[in-house]
């Protein structure tokens, strides 16, 4: 039987669901019996070195890689492949998801779209743009209560990656950015 592959992404701001709806998906192949393996970039240790873990505290377990290009040495014949924070990955996630899906395989990707500037974030345009199917999911803006489109950044710092959490990161809709923006 041919297995048609396919390039799933789940996008959206920090504290929007996206963990939980990768973990979802994957449940629901593991309960049909597919062979699944998920994979998140070894730099995020927030929760657990080696288990993908949900803001709400769902979890279900990984494999830490370096490299985007060790998700396809680690893949074996899986059926389906998770990716969690995919705005962490090198450029060459884009051509891994690509070559897994050509195999037959059903890739489902999470990851930030846009940075704490608004920017988009690592290769997340380029899988969005090659995804078979693109979910965007919304936080609550933390400051009116509107569906969230950035994560704010409260700390001090520039740097694009800096892992963190509620005391670092807010989620605002567009008005409630601009407005964070003019602060001092």
């Amino acid at each position: 039987m041919i297995r048609a592959g396919r390039v799933e992404v789940i996008c959206g701001s920090m504290f929007s669901g996206k963990t939980e709806e990768l973990i979802r998906r994957m449940r629901r192949a593991q309960f049909a019996r597919q062979r699944v393996q998920i994979f998140k970039p070894s730099i995020d240790v927030r929760y657990s070195e080696e288990e993908v873990v949900s803001h709400e505290g769902t979890s279900i377990m990984s494999t830490p890689v370096d490299s985007s290009q060790s998700i396809l040495l680690l893949c074996g014949d899986s059926q389906v492949i998770g990716i969690d924070e995919a705005q962490f990955f090198d450029d060459g996630i884009v051509a891994v998801c690509n070559e897994l899906a050509n195999r037959g395989v059903r890739v489902i990707v999470a990851g930030l779209d846009l940075d704490f500037r608004g920017e988009p974030f690592g290769p997340m345009p380029r899988l969005l743009a090659i995804a078979d199917d693109v979910l965007k999911v919304h936080a609550i803006c933390m400051r009116c209560g509107s569906l969230a489109y950035v994560s704010h950044r409260i700390v001090e710092g520039d740097r694009q990656v800096m892992l963190g959490e509620t005391k670092e990161y807010e989620p605002l809709c567009r008005e409630c950015y601009k407005q964070a923006m003019q602060e001092p």
